[in-house]
């Protein structure tokens, strides 16, 4: 939910700190690009912890972070307190793959990563909007007040609740740094997973920073009615994720990830080529896109937690998570660069944006390059 309040915030952001596309492109990429460096620093150290340990003192540092994203006065404070923010997200969300990965066999993981995708959905359908109207009702600091308090009840959650995960340790105690590397770099099978998933993001986050800006420059909506964007699409995968991901154990990861990620390139070319149409209109083509680009998500994910042994899985998670941040931040940017803007003839003092359409031909390209690598793939044995 924090990572993915700044985006449905762009036109308000854009319009009090008087940034352009390409600045708002640098703030979501903040996130990601301290996100990725954490992400692989955390690989050395990740294994030979307690997964307890490690998401209690991570998810600390996120809420410290978020809290001074609400109090930052100028862009350039808030550029610098998401980095902060980011730096521990990109560490927990390996955490929570890595653990989920830990407690449920291959065959049914699948179901559960389902139910994970589920709660970002959850967090699409009540933050996301609630977040918004926070912003609208008193301002862009309200969403992240609330997340930082948010936060702080989550931790005591997680310090009550959560149980301790040690099964990794007796190896990954064992592992020099080098060798952990070495077990991950010089295979052919986790390069390829980490291959897969910088392909998968290329494909998925061009367009997703600027969705909201183009609903409200080019195709008419009002920044009240974005919320509708993600109440409608969270609440279609809420149901749809977990579906999705039993259909993956039952018939195939591969071929779910490939039927998904055939399907999701329709709705990528309508949104980016969208003209001003009715909000119903408009909510059903992005409704079929959340629905499409979540469905590839949930088997991609458990594909990925399978080319590796489970002794250097919350590293290679963590590496993997790096990755993901990083090329969605390079994805970010590249949209940034090839977007300008123009006065809106459909919104009054919003921008339009120009040149969306080639962004996402951009995200088609790399989509059909996720869906070539994905067939390299191979389970490792026992993952």
């Amino acid at each position: 939910m924090d990572f993915m309040i700044i985006m449905p915030l762009g036109p308000q952001l854009m319009r009090l700190f008087d940034i352009t596309p390409q600045q708002f492109s640098l703030l979501v990429s903040s996130y990601t690009f301290t996100a990725g460096g954490s992400g692989f620093l955390a690989a050395f150290f990740i294994d030979k912890f307690d997964r307890k340990a490690s998401l209690t003192f991570v998810y600390i540092g996120f809420t410290i972070g978020t809290l001074a994203c609400a109090f930052a006065p100028t862009y350039e404070i808030l550029l610098i307190t998401r980095s902060m923010a980011g730096a521990f997200g990109g560490v927990l969300g390996a955490l929570i793959l890595s653990i989920v990965s830990d407690a449920i066999p291959l065959e049914r993981r699948a179901a559960g990563i389902g139910f994970v995708m589920a709660s970002f959905s959850a967090a699409s359908v009540f933050g996301v909007p609630f977040g918004l109207y926070l912003a609208t009702l008193f301002s862009w600091h309200a969403p992240f007040l609330f997340l930082g308090g948010l936060g702080v009840v989550i931790n005591a959650l997680i310090i009550a609740y959560v149980p301790s995960i040690k099964g990794h340790l007796t190896e990954a105690k064992s592992q020099a740094p080098l060798k952990m590397l070495k077990a991950i770099f010089t295979r052919r099978n986790p390069l390829m997973g980490l291959l897969f998933t910088s392909m998968l993001m290329f494909g998925h986050f061009t367009i997703i920073p600027f969705i909201a800006p183009y609903m409200v420059g080019n195709v008419g909506f009002t920044e009240q009615e974005l919320t509708y964007i993600y109440l409608v699409g969270g609440g279609l995968t809420i149901f749809s994720s977990p579906m999705v991901g039993r259909f993956a154990d039952k018939y195939g990861r591969l071929k779910i990830f490939t039927i998904f990620g055939v399907l999701v390139m329709l709705p990528i070319l309508i949104i980016t080529n969208l003209p001003p149409i009715p909000l119903w209109t408009a909510l059903i083509v992005t409704g079929i896109f959340f629905i499409m680009a979540n469905g590839r998500m949930v088997p991609s994910t458990t594909m990925v937690t399978s080319v590796i042994k489970p002794e250097n899985r919350g590293s290679f998670m963590s590496i993997r998570s790096s990755v993901q941040q990083m090329s969605s931040g390079l994805a970010a940017l590249v949209a940034g660069m090839v977007i300008s803007e123009t006065p809106s003839t459909v919104t009054e003092d919003a921008k339009a944006l120009l040149h969306y359409e080639y962004v996402g031909y951009i995200a088609i390209m790399f989509s059909i390059v996720a869906i070539i690598i994905a067939r390299q793939l191979k389970v490792e044995q026992g993952a």
